[in-house]
């Protein structure tokens, strides 16, 4: 049934119209890219009948592969940390008061919002004056790899995480964990026979997304990489600069569909989440009417 607010006409046609665009817009590029993949020519944008070669070329391809597993490294490590931390300033900001939250609830934004080339030089300044310290006090000559840039990645992802997270948090019935503490739970016991199984959808969801983040970044990894740490988007970014061919177009297709599967399953996971929440609120409110019912059953009953 069509409701009075509808767009009708003109403005129905118009609007379609524009929807259309926008996803033209949004969707050709990848479409381009995904379909001169598959080309034989060695020019990028001419056909050249179907072929696989480029993508045997990337699985063939020695610098591609290391490069790929240093982004793999990166990923994972950076993800892992993050997720701890992430969660603990969730809990931290959403469970407890203390001086200086307001503060350092500020302060984890701050990476969401500041332009990625701000934070790529902040962290070049600081990885060069932090060694130099270190050189200066300990005699040790320390350099850029793929441990600045796991750093810097978990610099970044804390913050994502910690958003999914407090989400969930906010989300979640205090009552439950309230229930734990007069059963003489401890604040340990709570959490984790509480609080953590109803938050792990949200864990699961911040993960894939900082995982997410940490393949596709280019800025931070290019400004804070060494040698030998090249991850798979700067090396991309490095073959551009030679020249675009085929390969190119490959790499970024496999690049694209891993990002997109992360992304659908971090989706899946809070959506999952939302439909237990919300079977969980509507077994709570069939449980209250049947309390009224009850108790206005008994109520009649003492009054007769």
């Amino acid at each position: 049934m069509s409701s009075t607010t509808d767009p009708r006409g003109f403005s129905k046609a118009f609007l379609t119209a524009n929807a259309w665009l926008v996803y033209l817009f949004f969707y050709a590029p990848i479409i381009l890219l995904v379909v001169y993949s598959f080309s034989g020519d060695k020019l990028v944008g001419r056909w050249g009948g179907f072929t696989l070669d480029w993508y045997r070329a990337f699985a063939k391809d020695d610098n591609v592969q290391g490069a790929l597993w240093v982004s793999v490294q990166v990923a994972i490590v950076s993800t892992l940390v993050s997720v701890v931390l992430g969660t603990l300033a969730a809990l931290a900001l959403e469970r407890f008061k203390f001086r200086g939250q307001k503060v350092f609830d500020a302060l984890l934004y701050l990476p969401i919002i500041i332009p990625d080339v701000t934070m790529a030089v902040m962290l070049l300044m600081f990885f060069s004056q932090f060694f130099n310290v270190i050189d200066s006090v300990l005699g040790l000559t320390l350099s850029k790899d793929i441990s600045t840039v796991i750093i810097s990645h978990i610099a970044f992802n804390i913050s994502f995480v910690s958003i999914v997270v407090r989400a969930r948090l906010e989300g979640m019935d205090q009552r439950l964990e309230e229930a734990a503490s007069d059963l003489y739970a401890s604040r340990w016991k709570a959490f984790r026979f509480v609080t953590f199984p109803q938050i792990i959808p949200g864990i699961a969801g911040g993960a894939l997304l900082a995982l997410t983040l940490s393949l596709d970044d280019v800025v931070i990894a290019q400004f804070v990489s060494g040698p030998g740490s090249t991850t798979l988007p700067v090396y991309v970014f490095g073959l551009i600069r030679k020249g675009v061919s085929p390969l190119i177009n490959a790499v970024s297709v496999v690049m694209l569909v891993a990002s997109v599967l992360l992304v659908m399953l971090s989706l899946l996971a809070q959506r999952n989440s939302e439909d237990k929440d919300q079977k969980v609120n509507d077994e709570n409110e069939d449980d209250d009417q049947e309390v009224s019912s009850g108790s206005s059953s008994l109520s009649e009953m003492s009054i007769n």
